[in-house]
């Protein structure tokens, strides 16, 4: 039974699909397809800056390391800039390894997934603190915290010429077309089996450049929704193009089989960019005369580690009144801040809304922003915390121009800003009487 093909029995698709799964590459097929991939690949290959070539080994497998952890879930395009900054910053394993996890997030923000920028530090540490030498093979390299089958698959046939196979979508989507596989992709079995397949076609010499040009195929030509086949280097073996030339109802398109996604979870939030003013009169407030408040995220679960404005989970859909009731019951329980109490609120207001995607979460957002002037001042007013506390800090806009916070806090940010030029834009801050220094109080 053929991808796409309309009715027929289910036990004879069952029949194909096993069929499939069994069908190896023949000797001839290997050897063609090596032989035309690594020439396409030799002149068809795009210039990245994680492929230049570097005469130190251990510094190309950083690097290999480094693009591939970023293009998880990232287009090319898009890492590049951040694969070149990454690189200026920490040229080196041993570099990276004496970095923190604040500066790693912070030249992370934007990329998402912000375990897999943890994972790359925590990785150069260990391998730094157990000599420096960079793990050169599969087996070593899967004990790095981070490191999986494809990533070690990767660093160990490119930078070490292991002759081992990568399987990423691009290449599932170029061996199930090659192959015309009709089983699910995401079934244990049929992942197994696409491993099984690609380890037969890698070439032993060139398992890097080989591997490297299997993703490019897919990335450029055997590419999801409009594959370019009068262009594909290995087309005279691709059972999918047979079988769609011979068929109408079939198209190449249909392999592989599209999986059913996984329902989103709805979740609904309350952010509150909390500012402290000098001054009650907020048009009267310059920026380097108040500070906001960031909180540290727990250190396991989503977004670990990083800092966000103060944000209260809500049970589903809020109205404000039902917003404002839980912000406030956060600031109180956590920090001691009663605004009715220990504060003179300046300027509450609601300043908008968005949706943000994570990979299993559809995060509402509601922001506010709550400017107060405290009762003498933030040191007086926010209570001492134990060590089970959250950790909190105030920066001034400065700071936070600065630090690397993530898509949806940067959205909130920039929505504050925006609404705050608009409702002040017929009373603009004086100048400031003297030259203030940049400043952040911390606690733990």
């Amino acid at each position: 039974m053929r991808a796409g093909r309309r009715g027929g029995a289910g036990e004879e698709r069952q029949q194909q699909q096993e069929a499939d799964m069994e069908d190896m590459f023949s000797e001839r097929q290997i050897q063609d397809i090596r032989g035309s991939l690594l020439g396409w690949y030799g002149l068809n290959r795009r210039e990245l800056p994680w492929r230049l070539s570097e005469d130190h080994i251990e510094k190309r497998a950083y690097r290999v390391w480094v693009s591939e952890v970023m293009l998880q879930q990232t287009r090319v395009q898009t890492v590049i800039h951040y694969f070149n900054r990454w690189i200026s910053k920490w040229p080196t394993l041993r570099h990276l390894s004496q970095a923190s996890l604040d500066e790693v997030n912070e030249m992370w923000a934007g990329l998402g997934y912000y375990r897999r920028a943890r994972y790359l530090l925590e990785g150069a540490k260990m391998i730094v603190a157990e000599g420096g030498e960079f793990p050169r093979t599969v087996s070593s390299l899967r004990k790095v915290p981070g490191i999986g089958e494809y990533t070690a698959g990767a660093i160990a046939s490119i930078a070490f010429k292991e002759v081992v196979p990568v399987v990423d979508g691009n290449v599932v989507r170029v061996i199930a077309r090659l192959k015309a596989i009709s089983a699910n992709p995401k079934d244990s079995q049929t992942v197994k089996r696409f491993w099984e397949l690609a380890a037969q076609l890698v070439e032993p010499f060139e398992p890097g450049d080989f591997n490297q040009g299997l993703m490019e195929l897919g990335a450029t030509i055997c590419t999801p929704t409009s594959p370019n086949c009068s262009s594909c280097p290995v087309s005279d073996h691709c059972r999918a193009l047979s079988i769609s030339r011979n068929d109408s109802s079939v198209l190449v398109t249909d392999y592989p089989v599209k999986g059913v996604k996984i329902k989103q979870r709805r979740d609904f939030s309350a952010v509150c960019v909390l500012e402290i003013v000098k001054d009650d009169d907020m048009s009267e407030t310059h920026p380097s005369d108040s500070e906001f408040i960031l909180v540290k995220r727990p250190d396991e679960g989503l977004l670990a580690g990083l800092w966000e404005f103060p944000s209260v989970l809500l049970d589903g859909e809020a109205d404000l009144v039902t917003r404002k009731k839980a912000v406030d019951h956060y600031l109180k329980n956590n920090f001691g801040l009663d605004v009715r109490k220990t504060c003179k609120i300046v300027l509450r207001e609601h300043v908008g809304e968005f949706v943000h995607i994570f990979s299993h979460i559809r995060l509402k957002i509601y922001a506010e922003l709550l400017v107060v002037h405290l009762k003498g001042g933030l040191k007086h007013a926010f209570r001492k915390q134990d060590r089970e506390a959250l950790h909190w800090k105030s920066v001034d806009s400065k700071v936070i121009s600065s630090t690397g916070l993530t898509t949806s806090v940067r959205k909130v940010y920039t929505m504050v800003q925006k609404f705050k030029q608009e409702k002040f834009a017929t009373n603009p801050a004086p100048a400031p009487s003297r030259k203030r220094n940049r400043r952040t109080i911390q606690r733990n």
